[in-house]
């Protein structure tokens, strides 16, 4: 059974689990499915805007595929749920590629 497989089996178990959608997407992204790791990146945001990884590998994602604006976005966001969190280290690294972009 690949890692897809074993994820997406834990995911029938636990449908909401961000930490399983995270790591499925992370999956796709190896296995070359962009868009269907898009679609659980999105879900995870959409679903809890707290969970904080999602941010970074997402914005990622949309610089890959050439949609610079909404990278921006998604690390602006990131950036807001990271200071509110208190979570300084995620803070800096989505500040960093956001500022890669923007300058």
């Amino acid at each position: 059974m690949s890692k897809i497989e074993q994820l997406e089996q834990f995911l029938k178990e636990s449908p909401d689990d961000c930490f399983l959608k995270h790591a499925l997407a992370l999956e796709c992204i190896k296995a070359g499915d962009d868009e269907r790791a898009r679609k659980l990146f999105e879900e995870n945001r959409a679903f809890d805007p707290s969970y904080i990884a999602t941010y970074y590998h997402l914005g990622k994602l949309l610089e890959r595929g050439g949609l610079q604006e909404a990278a921006i976005a998604v690390y602006e966001q990131g950036m807001e749920q990271a200071r509110a969190a208190g979570d300084n280290h995620a803070y800096s690294e989505l500040r960093s590629v956001h500022e890669d972009l923007i300058y």
